[in-house]
């Protein structure tokens, strides 16, 4: 008879029973009793009663039995530590079996109970597995290693058993080594600086021996550790791609993807003159290919690795396009996917192939398919130039059939397709004219719209059909009404004479009658180009547009390439890194493929010098992304129209290297300062741009705060830099500009640096500058470092400063109470953040009024034993929320201040103005 019995009692009072049973003399009665339990415990009963009767149990020679008090210890330990602490001396015991199968049972027992209290208990046992003479039970101590690492990393760490899992990678057992491998590759995910896994080559040796003999997943565990390991040359890159190779052959799928992903990350490093390489080329493709005949889930995860390995080396499967040709049974999932490969893999060879399968896709059933056949036929003409003409008429063909979606897709294309080969394949618009009517999707409609405005010349009714799109102006979607305004004022453009009307009509339906505030300010961009320059409203709107890329939606190359290290994980099968979908930073390290051999990204590159020459020699200075100065070299403010000839031939801005002097240099004293006067060693007149404007400056300048100390802001709402300038220098200083780097925030000047008469040797100026936060948006570190450059007719000074939050709390910062709730349960726990705010002898009124005025808002006050509670709501000018909780116990001067933000990187700066405003 089966156990499925246990499984069936629905009896009342068996917790009694099964206490009785459990202690009863009669082996056979024990068992069944112990059966019951697990039987109770699988379906949800509360067993936790029996622990101490089912713990008398443990001490048997009956391997059944024991397996089933582990599964039931494993169980109920974390309920009942103080119990589980009784069942440690059998562990002992066990671990000293003669049997190793009771050995490895009790070892990985263990590791599973997760209770803090026992773990010391088991470090004497889990030493003595792991030197045991018995390879299964190495192996099992192994994998417990990692799990004790997980509940208690210091313990593990000062009881020595990393470096005795390292030794376990020379074992002589293949599986031994596969799961000394796993644990330390699984430790070292969760301590991703710390240097476990510390290959070289002749671990990687032991690693290559033990691979052939192992299980399929210890087979993965190697694979991917070596996937990890960089070579020191192309030889050994070489080396370790032939022994990898027969796993290509395996059944397993994961295996040949784990394969897969080591060779694709080592031939970076060959070099692609060798015979190898193109060997290594046609063993790739045939595995890749034995995937697709898997079941549909399978070929799923197998199509989108095979998408990523297209991208990145379309000769492996240049040959194998039929493979991709799709099933009448295939899931949609599959299909779709498959149809992305194959425009993938089109080209000119197999073009007409792909050409005729595609157009019987476009007939089928499923409407999903149909579409993105359709939109395959359009990205085909693009990528394969010779395939254009060809393309064309079979989305004419398929016009011809007057389906609905099918029509309204391949309008959609062919707008695509005029971009990229202008003036070649217009004489199709007719055809496209005569569906009009039928097109009821914002997609297809827009492009329809595109169209007509871009060939209005050609199309001799243009301005009626613009026109039958205005009646129903308001019901289209914004995408429409966008095209259209472009569209009608294109016609405009063209034949003035005849639109006059239709224009103005437009222009007032979008100034006048729209909410949409992208199509308003669109509006009154035309409107205003075209009544105050009509010629160039012509040079803007008709003005040549660049020919579209063949390959839009291609991933990001650097991105590709972190995606390739992580073949036949979950990260691609997403195509996002880790870092998008695995929450808290573990696990996350970012990886990248080797350098190819000879390419200028290594370091000793000779290729690298001629670009650095060629860099010298362009006039303009282009900021990168990482060139934190980069956006204020480019003053282009024009040279100052006085000015001795010293100080003019200093100031041609592109003309040199403004960055000679490093940024210690530029950033005056080093580095980043609160708003105080600065003294620096005097420079020479005339000296290069490099040395900055040192001693010619006196600058005591910051935003809101002019010495360190809070200020009120002036006006509400409004923001403003306050600065001193004194002149230092031996001449007369004028032509004043000031820019800003980049920043968190979005801070920029609002109006010119206004110094209104030249600056005399030894004299000082006040300045207040308005500012707004439209500029350019870079993440600054610190958020609130803002770097800024000052010119005049003499040199270009930059210095950086820090700016207090709160200037950037805005009016409309107050929450609704319901809001704010909901918006506090939805912000995940991880993202609070606690803070003291010492020394403050206000009581909750006088904070709550205080911190209105510079626009943080009391939701709510409630009174807790004794202890005020304040919910508080401010917005910054980027529209990032910031929710309060402020405790204020009134014979207590230290408050506690809790925040949350979806951006937890904010809620430092949060807390320091909240402190800046309470103390002052």
């Amino acid at each position: 008879m089966t156990d499925s019995k246990y499984f069936t009692t629905t009896k009342k009072g068996e917790i009694f029973e099964l206490k009785a049973e459990l202690n009863s003399d009669k082996k056979e009665k024990k068992k069944e009793a112990v059966k019951k339990v697990i039987a109770s415990m699988t379906v949800g009963k509360d067993v936790s009663a029996l622990f101490p009767d089912v713990v008398n149990c443990m001490q048997t020679d009956n391997l059944e039995l024991k397996k089933l008090v582990y599964l039931y210890l494993m169980n109920y330990a974390k309920s009942q530590p103080d119990m589980a602490i009784m069942a440690v001396n059998t562990f002992v015991k066990d671990c000293e079996d003669p049997n190793p199968l009771i050995r490895a049972l009790a070892v990985r027992t263990m590791g599973c109970i997760r209770v803090d209290k026992i773990t010391e208990y088991l470090c004497e046992p889990l030493r003595k597995c792991l030197k045991d003479e018995d390879p299964y039970v190495r192996k099992t101590a192994a994998v417990c290693v990692a799990k004790l690492h997980d509940i208690n990393a210091q313990l593990v760490e000062d009881q020595g058993f990393l470096d005795t899992l390292k030794d376990l990678i020379s074992d002589s057992n293949p599986m031994v080594v596969a799961n000394a491998v796993a644990a330390l590759s699984e430790i070292a995910e969760s301590h991703p600086s710390s240097n476990l896994l510390d290959l070289n080559p002749q671990s990687i040796n032991k690693l290559l021996t033990a691979l052939n003999e192992c299980t399929e997943w210890g087979q993965i565990f190697i694979l991917d550790c070596l996937a990890n390991y960089m070579p020191k040359d192309d030889r050994e890159a070489q080396s370790i791609c032939e022994r990898v190779t027969p796993r290509l052959s395996h059944a397993n799928s994961a295996v040949v993807l784990s394969a897969v992903k080591v060779l694709m990350k080592f031939m970076e490093m060959l070099s692609k003159d060798l015979d190898y390489y193109g060997t290594l080329l046609k063993k790739l493709a045939p595995p890749l290919v034995t995937l697709l005949s898997a079941e549909p889930e399978l070929q799923y995860v197998a199509l989108r690795n095979i998408n990523l390995i297209v991208q990145k080396r379309p000769e492996i499967l240049k040959h194998e396009m039929k493979v991709f040709f799709v099933k009448y049974n295939d899931p949609i999932y599959v299909k779709l996917e498959k149809l992305d490969i194959m425009i993938r893999l089109a080209s000119q060879a197999n073009i007409a192939q792909v050409l005729a399968e595609l157009k019987e896709y476009a007939t089928e059933v499923d409407v999903d398919f149909v579409r993105k056949a359709v939109r395959a036929i359009g990205r085909c003409a693009i990528k394969v130039e010779q395939s254009a003409e060809r393309c064309v008429s079979t989305l004419l063909d398929l016009i011809q059939t007057k389906v609905n979606y099918v029509v309204q897709e391949a309008i959609v294309v062919i707008k695509d397709i005029f971009r990229k080969y202008p003036n070649k394949y217009e004489s199709v618009i007719a055809t496209l004219c005569e569906n009009l009517d039928s097109l009821d999707e914002p997609e297809a409609r827009a492009a329809m719209i595109w169209i007509v405005g871009e060939y209005a010349e050609r199309i001799d009714n243009a301005d009626e059909l613009l026109e039958s799109f205005l009646e129903g102006f308001h019901d289209e979607s914004t995408q429409v009404q966008l095209q259209l305004l472009t569209a009608i004022v294109k016609l405009f453009l063209k034949k003035p004479t005849e639109t006059q009307e239709l224009v103005q009509q437009v222009l007032s339906l979008a100034t006048q009658d729209s909410d949409n505030p992208d199509l308003r300010d669109r509006g009154y961009i035309y409107w205003r180009l075209l009544s105050t320059d009509p010629v160039a409203a012509k040079e803007v709107v008709l003005a040549e547009k660049p020919l579209i890329s063949e390959e839009t939606d291609l991933i990001e190359p650097t991105l590709l390439d972190e995606l390739i290290c992580y073949i036949g994980t979950l990260a691609s099968v997403y195509h996002k890194p880790p870092s998008a979908f695995v929450e808290g930073s573990r696990g996350v390290v970012h990886k990248s493929l080797p350098p190819r051999m000879g390419s200028s990204e290594s370091a000793e590159s000779p290729e690298a010098a001629p670009s650095a020459v060629q860099a010298a020699e362009q006039p303009a200075v282009i900021p990168t992304q990482g060139d934190l100065l980069g956006d204020l070299l480019n003053l282009d403010l024009g040279p100052p129209e006085s000015g001795t000839p010293i100080a003019t031939s200093t100031v041609q801005m592109g003309a040199m290297d403004l960055l000679g002097g490093g940024l210690d240099i530029l950033v005056c004293s080093g580095g980043t300062f609160a708003p105080a006067s600065i003294t620096t060693m005097p420079a020479k007149l005339g000296a290069p741009l490099g040395s900055g404007l040192e001693d010619l400056f006196k600058l005591t300048g910051g935003v809101g705060t002019l010495s360190g100390s809070y200020v009120a802001p002036k006006t509400v709402g409004s923001i403003s830099m306050d600065l001193v300038l004194t002149n230092k220098a031996l001449q007369v200083m004028s032509d004043f500009a000031i820019q800003f780097n980049r920043n968190s925030f979005g801070l920029a000047p609002a109006a010119p640096l206004q110094v209104h008469a030249p600056l005399a040797p030894n004299q000082s100026v006040e300045i207040s500058l308005p500012l707004n936060t439209v500029g350019s948006v870079m993440k600054m570190d610190p958020l609130n470092n803002l770097q800024v450059a000052v010119k005049n007719n003499i040199d270009v000074f930059y210095f950086s400063t820090l700016y207090p939050l709160h200037i950037l709390f805005v009016e409309d910062g107050k929450m609704e109470r319901q809001m704010f709730l909901a918006t506090w349960k939805d912000i995940p726990n991880e993202n609070e953040a606690q803070f003291q705010i010492k020394d403050c002898s206000l009581n909750a009124d006088a904070v709550s009024s205080k911190l209105q005025g510079s626009n943080i808002f009391t939701i709510a006050k409630r009174n807790v034993e004794g202890q005020d509670m304040l919910y508080q709501s401010l917005k910054l000018t980027n529209g990032i929320w910031v929710l309060a909780e402020l405790r204020i116990q009134p014979s207590n001067p230290s408050f506690t201040l809790s925040l949350k933000c979806r951006a937890p990187e904010v809620s430092q700066y949060v807390y320091q103005a909240y402190e800046t405003i309470l103390k002052n």
